[in-house]
């Protein structure tokens, strides 16, 4: 009994781990969007 809770808990630290990777990865790539976004209207000027 003792090995599933402790097998449960280690699968929801790695899933909650997971979603905090992915949100800063979209966080990144929303940051790097509006960089090129503000260069390229630059450029255009």
């Amino acid at each position: 009994m003792k090995t599933r809770l402790l097998v449960l808990a280690a699968l929801a630290l790695f899933a909650l781990t997971a979603c905090n990777t992915i949100s800063g990865i979209g966080k990144d790539v929303k940051k790097a969007g509006e960089v090129v976004t503000r260069e390229a209207e630059e450029a255009r000027n």
